[in-house]
This record gives structure tokens, C-alpha cells and sequence, in this order.
């Protein structure tokens, strides 16, 4: 089966059939780490309150477990690349289930008392929960970039977007509830048997290439088309880690973490501290929910316009999601209502997932290809969540030095040089090796 990059595929309905049963399979899987990687925002002001700790110590836990995410991403990339896909996703959802548990066990163990012996045991679980989170993405996206033509992907990647943000919505839905007539525990247990649940049913159903489920071998038409060389540390160097576009989407990246996680880590609290709604209320759930299909509808605009309408280019429709985010950023700094604050909200969670999906999601299988999409995947989202460290503690001194006044000016300026650097990309393609 081989077409050029101009090229849609056709395929069969059986193709389509196994094809859909990967990718739902591995996009409900996904979600559900979400659920275990997001519930630490839920329970961030439940945990000051049972233990008296501020937000640069809280901070503290999430500055540790994003850098252990960005740090592992970067490494995990070249061995999902090696053992494939399917397996680094196993590998990823069950470790992330055991230290789900034993980051809601902590509760048990008051004996510990509440300084820096307790906080320490946290943040270890936590870090090592986001040490198995950090497979999960490189996984989907390796899997996926068998089995989709460069032409297919922004759309499908709007798909897998989608299917992300649902496990965002579940966890806004289950962590404000949980946190406000369960114990602040059960907002990791829960989520814990959920991830448990998919990982048996990625076992199950998920392969890694179309020839492992008896189809005949598909070009995808990306940088890995026409390429025989062997996937070793040298080819991955060359097509991953110092490929001048590929850094720059890992420097843009970097970006993308300081704002994302920025916004998703601290904005429960905010809506407690700054506009006094709590988690159980109508306005937060309600406005919550917006976010979260407003991520799903970015997700859905910016693959559909990049295929469409950019002909698969993916740096134009990024920086329209940086674009956006300046706006928004900007509305939450001067604070004009809670309506205009709300709506902000929403318009950057949008703007966010568009860049997320596109990056990400989207450019590392383009520019990595089939065979070093995982690296590809990693590097890019290592950055990300290597930029997002410096919301954890950084943010949390920032909060607790200058107040929420400081909360969106700060992540201003790098949706500024994230802009800048799609604008350098802005005609770029993937080319492989075999003529495409």
C-alpha cells in the first residue's frame, strides 16, 4: 500500500475495523491516565488544608513530578522505539496505577507527621507516577504513526485529542465531586482502577503495525518513508535530536509547558482563592465542562484546518493557538469580571489543545516518522513538561509572594516566543527518505 504525501489513502472496511478498535482502545487508555496524572490539581487545596502546607511546598510535589516527566520522556522516546509501542504503554499504565494508590495511601500515614518527611513521600510517589505517565503519549503516538498516512493524521489526531480531553472532563466531573463528599484519597483511587481496567484491554486488543493483525505493510509517507536504515541510537540522533526542526518544535514545546501547566495545575485553586467558588459548585462545574469541550473542539479545528487547509503544514495552525493564548492570558491579568475570566478560560484551553495536538501530537509522527516517533514524541513532550516544572514551585512562590495578580502575566511571554518559532517553521513539511 504506498501513496505520496499529497496523497489520501483508501483503505479497506476490514483495515478501517482494526484500525478503529487500535485507536479507540489506546484513546480511552490515554484518557484514563489523564484522570491519574490531572487529580493532583483536585486534591492541591484539600492537601494544604489536611496538612497545613502552602503552595511552594505543594508546588514543590508538582515541580519534582514534572521534571522526572520531562527527564523520562526524553529517554523513554528511544526505548519505545526499540520494544515498540504496545509494550511501552503497558509498561506506562500499570506502574501508573500502583503509584496512583500509593500517592492516596499517604493519607494513612499520619504517623509521618506533616513536614518534610511526609511531603518527601508524596512527591516520590508522584514523581514515579509521572515517570510511568511519561510513556503513555510516546506509546499512543508510536502505535499510531503505523497506522496513519501523513494526510490522515491531523484529523485523527483531532480524534485522539478529543479522546484526551474526555479524560480531563472525567476528572474535573469525579475530582470536584470526590474531593467534597469522599476523602481527598479517593480522588487517586478511583482513577487508579480505571487505568487498571484499560491496561487489560490495551493488552488485549492493541498491536503495534497493521502486519501484525495480517494486513499488508502501509507507507505512511512521512520522514521515516523509504528508509531502511536500522533504528539505533545514531539514525535516532540524526532524524530526532539534532534535526534543526524537530528542535525547534522542542524549544516552542518548552513554551507550551510553562502555559499549559500553568493554566491546568493552578486553576481549581484559583477559582477557590481569587474568585471564592468551590469545586462542588454550579458555576466551577459547569465552567469546567466548557474547558474541557473547548480542548475537545480545538483539538477537532486545528487537525481539520492543518489537513485541509494547510495542506498537513501543523506550524501555522500552532501559532494560531499561541496567537490565542496571548489574548486570553492577558483577560485573566487585568481581571475585568468573572464572566470575561470564565470565557478566557475556556478560549485558551481551546487555543492550548490546538497546539498541544498539533506538536505533540501531530509533529513528532510527521517529522519522526514510524520509525522514531517515540523519540520524537518524547523529546517534544519531555520539553513540555520540563517547561511546566517551573509552575510547580516557581508558581507556588510567585502565588504566595505576589498573589494571583502575577498568575497570567507570567506565562505571557513564552506563548510570545512560542509564536515566533512557528513562525520560522511556517512552510515546513515532513520529507522522507524514498522520493516523497
Amino acid at each position: 500500500m504506498t501513496q505520496t504525501a499529497t496523497e489520501r489513502p483508501v483503505h479497506s472496511a476490514a483495515f478501517k475495523r482494526r484500525r478503529a478498535l487500535n485507536w479507540l482502545t489506546l484513546g480511552v487508555t490515554y484518557a484514563a491516565m489523564y484522570m491519574g496524572r490531572y487529580n493532583l490539581s483536585f486534591a492541591n487545596k484539600a492537601l494544604s488544608d489536611t496538612y497545613g502546607w502552602d503552595k511552594t511546598q505543594i508546588g514543590s510535589i508538582i515541580s519534582i513530578a514534572l521534571t522526572i516527566y520531562g527527564v523520562s520522556a526524553l529517554f523513554n522516546g528511544p526505548v519505545a522505539d526499540r520494544i515498540g509501542g504496545r509494550k511501552a504503554m503497558l509498561i506506562g499504565v500499570f506502574g501508573a496505577v500502583v503509584f496512583n494508590i500509593a500517592f492516596g495511601m499517604g493519607a494513612y500515614i499520619g504517623f509521618l507527621g506533616t513536614g518534610t518527611v511526609l511531603i518527601g513521600y508524596f512527591a516520590t510517589a508522584w514523581a514515579l507516577n509521572m515517570y510511568f505517565q511519561s510513556y503513555s503519549a510516546l506509546s499512543l503516538i508510536k502505535v499510531n504513526a503505523s497506522w496513519f498516512h501523513v494526510r490522515e493524521r491531523g484529523v485523527f489526531s483531532a480524534i485522539f485529542g478529543s479522546m484526551i480531553q474526555s479524560g480531563r472532563a472525567l476528572i474535573f466531573i469525579v475530582g470536584g465531586l470526590a474531593v467534597t463528599v469522599l476523602p481527598w484519597q479517593w480522588v487517586f483511587f478511583i482513577p487508579a482502577v480505571i487505568m487498571f481496567t484499560m491496561g487489560i484491554f490495551t493488552y488485549k486488543f492493541v498491536r503495534d503495525t497493521p502486519e501484525e493483525t495480517g494486513h499488508p505493510p502501509f507507507d505512511t509517507a512521512d520522514a521515516s518513508s523509504g528508509d531502511t536504515d536500522k533504528v539505533d541510537f545514531k539514525y535516532l540522533a540524526r532524524k530526532v535530536f539534532t534535526n534543526p526542526i524537530t528542535l525547534t518544535i522542542a524549544a516552542a514545546e518548552f513554551c507550551t509547558g510553562f502555559v499549559r501547566h500553568g493554566f491546568e495545575q493552578w486553576f481549581p485553586r484559583y477559582m477557590i482563592e481569587a474568585q471564592h467558588l468551590t469545586l462542588e459548585s454550579r458555576v466551577f462545574q459547569g465552567g469546567a465542562l466548557v474547558v474541557v469541550l473547548a480542548g475537545i473542539l480545538g483539538a477537532f479545528a486545528a487537525g481539520t484546518v492543518s489537513d485541509w487547509v494547510f495542506k498537513s503544514r501543523r506550524p501555522p495552525v500552532a501559532f494560531i493557538g499561541y496567537f490565542l493564548q496571548i489574548i486570553c492570558l492577558a483577560i485573566i491579568w487585568r481581571s475585568p469580571g468573572l464572566e470575561w475570566i470564565i470565557g478566557a478560560f475556556v478560549v485558551n484551553s481551546f487555543a492550548i489543545s490546538m497546539v498541544h495536538s498539533m506538536l505533540s501530537g501531530t509533529a513528532s509522527m510527521d517529522f519522526g516518522g514510524r520509525k522514531a516517533a517515540a523519540s520524537a514524541t518524547g523529546m517534544f513532550d519531555g520539553m513540555q513538561y520540563i517547561g511546566g516544572a517551573a509552575v510547580g514551585s516557581g508558581m507556588g512562590w510567585l502565588l504566595e509572594t505576589f498573589g494571583w495578580g502575577v498568575w497570567g502575566p507570567s506565562m505571557i511571554g513564552f506563548a510570545v516566543i512560542g509564536a515566533i518559532l512557528m513562525i520560522k517553521l511556517w512552510k515546513v513539511v515532513p520529507k522522507g527518505s524514498g522520493g516523497h
